[in-house]
């Protein structure tokens, strides 16, 4: 009897591919005959399920969003509802595990944060993916709004702060961790990446520094207060 395959569980091998390419190679490498050849298929195989490199590019893009958009999501879980009667500390560090969601903090964020890397910097010069790169900055922006919001309504943040520009800052202070992080690994490591993460989050909450749960290396010493 002849194999049946799941088009869209194929698809999604093909995106893959194409992620473990960018990453090595650069997203401008990943042509149907390099993924396929990555995928371990015949170039045919891939031109079957997508009508182009366009169509394919479009296509990882989407699938590089749902699948870092889910975890982001499950971690926020517990933020969206959050519970009014656990202390200040707890909700800070809920905050704080999720933000760390899209730093490169360990190998799987960092190959995620390599292909988000790749992917936004091709979407500058092909129009084509440039719908899908803002989709991904508003829905960070989004998550980031809400985030701050549910912080204001548990009464976490410092008063006197300006939601909008909040998230704005805290947005651009990820992207240049992210970045910093793939670009220059042996400068700004997973500990300098999250002791900056909690340094941000002391200035902006009313959390001390010693309500929050101990971290390694040079975090552990972010957020203690200058003399």
């Amino acid at each position: 009897m002849p194999k049946i395959v799941d088009p869209e569980a194929r698809r999604r091998q093909v995106a893959e591919a194409v992620f473990r390419v960018a990453r090595r190679d650069g997203l401008e490498q990943a042509s149907l005959r390099t993924v396929a050849a990555e995928a371990g298929l015949a170039v045919g195989s891939v031109r079957h399920y997508f009508d182009g490199q366009a169509d394919l590019m479009i296509f990882a893009m989407r699938h590089f969003a749902e699948r870092a958009g889910d975890r982001i999501l499950e971690r926020a879980g517990a933020l969206r509802v959050p519970d009014p009667a656990a202390p200040p500390a707890a909700h800070a560090a809920a905050m704080e595990a999720l933000l760390g969601e899209v730093l490169p903090l360990d190998d799987e964020r960092r190959e995620e944060t390599e292909v988000w890397l790749a992917f936004i910097t091709s979407a500058r010069t092909r129009p084509e993916l440039r719908p899908y790169a803002q989709r991904l900055f508003d829905g960070l922006r989004e998550i980031l709004v809400k985030l701050l919001a549910t912080a204001q309504r548990l009464e976490l943040l410092r008063p006197g702060l300006d939601l909008e520009v909040e998230a704005v800052r805290l947005g651009a202070l990820l992207d240049g961790l992210a970045a910093h992080g793939v670009l220059y690994p042996d400068r700004a490591g997973p500990a300098d990446l999250a002791a900056a993460l909690r340094r941000h989050l002391c200035e902006i909450t009313v959390v001390g520094p010693d309500d929050l749960p101990p971290v390694t290396g040079a975090a552990a010493a972010a957020c203690r207060p200058p003399r």
